[in-house]
């Protein structure tokens, strides 16, 4: 079991609005002109109101391939998640040395060295911190990460494990993709970063935490579902793959899952009072309300946070996280559940309270 001691959300300074962005693809050449009626309709029907971007709007048309591209992701995900790890560790009030696992999450740029091996030295972390960068999990990370940090605290309740997801998805364009999938992906996706910080049991920071410890997790990998949601990696970088039928799988299958999830925990949904939902897409989220039968006020966060800054991959579920903290002001005892999808096609469950 682990103790959140803190949590902290970073977005880059560059915000536009909607109609900004759904101009600005227009401009570069990123959609076809016979697109652009559907583009208006889908950046409309998305409900996201405006997005935060790495670079400005202007400077997208200059990114001439992949390795542009990835040039500004590492220089942006390093600045980004310099500032979450550093927030989240004085939200904490836990010093960077006292750190002995970083997990840090990304799915929309390489780096090799790691971010969190290129921070070390900036943040002050141990020679000997142990580093676990993962890639490929996408949307599914920021929960899965939670999960595998709980993994590791009971193992070690003395010790202070460190989650890192930084997602940049603006730079992941395809401006030869008219594809509804690359479309729907247009409208959606925004950039951020969040870390959170997590204590075992048994260290001091543990005592007076008013972040939720983290319970039970579940994985859950579905079969036959691979086509759903992931990348197609070319010359180009990195070219969305998105199911039509995917609202209708997380309908088939979330609530099922969580059910048992929950039941194994002697609840049922009603009972849980704090919903950390990733963000998906509003048909994604339809389908997670209609299959767990949740009222309207139980995703609100989650939509506020899609209608504010979109879908932010991996780091959306812990900038819900900390919505929540601020928002909800959650009481001592009552249980939340974070839960997420992701490419597999997957979900990750988080049994937390408070």
């Amino acid at each position: 079991m682990g103790q959140l001691a803190g949590v902290h959300k970073v977005l880059p300074p560059h915000r536009y609005e909607q109609h900004e962005i759904r101009d600005a693809l227009v401009a570069i050449g990123a959609v076809r002109p016979e697109a652009r009626g559907l583009l208006a309709r889908l950046h409309e029907g998305s409900t996201v109101r405006g997005r935060h971007l790495a670079l400005p709007l202007e400077r997208y048309a200059d990114l001439g391939g992949f390795g542009a591209a990835n040039d500004a992701y590492v220089a942006a995900a390093l600045e980004l998640g310099e500032a979450a790890l550093r927030g989240a560790l004085a939200d904490a009030g836990v010093a960077a040395s006292e750190v002995d696992l970083v997990v840090s999450t990304s799915v929309t740029g390489l780096a090799v060295p790691s971010i969190e091996a290129r921070l070390s030295g900036r943040l002050g972390l141990r020679a000997d911190v142990k580093r676990l960068p993962v890639f490929g999990l996408g949307c599914l990370a920021g929960a899965a990460g939670l999960a595998r940090v709980h993994d590791y605290l009971a193992g070690h309740p003395g010790e202070v494990a460190v989650l890192l997801a930084v997602e940049l998805c603006s730079l992941t364009i395809q401006r030869s993709d008219s594809s509804p999938a690359n479309l729907v992906a247009g409208s959606l996706f925004g950039d951020g970063a969040a870390a959170a910080v997590v204590v075992g049991r048994d260290h001091p920071a543990a005592r007076g935490a008013r972040g939720p410890a983290t319970v039970a997790t579940r994985s859950r990998l579905y079969p036959d579902t691979g086509h759903l949601l992931g990348w197609d990696v070319g010359d180009g970088g990195f070219r969305i793959l998105l199911g039509s039928d995917l609202p209708d799988t997380v309908l088939r299958h979330l609530g099922a899952e969580a059910r048992e999830f929950l039941a194994d925990h002697d609840l049922k949904p009603h009972d849980v009072e704090h919903w950390i939902c990733h963000p998906g897409g509003p048909k994604v989220l339809e389908a997670v309300r209609d299959s767990l039968d949740l009222p309207a006020r139980a995703l609100e966060t989650t939509w506020r946070s899609l209608a504010e800054v979109g879908n932010l991959s991996s780091a959306s579920v812990l900038h819900i996280l900390r919505d929540t903290l601020d928002r909800e002001r959650p009481l001592p005892g009552t249980p939340g559940l974070m839960l997420a999808m992701g490419p597999g096609f997957s979900s990750e469950l988080v049994l937390l309270r408070w």
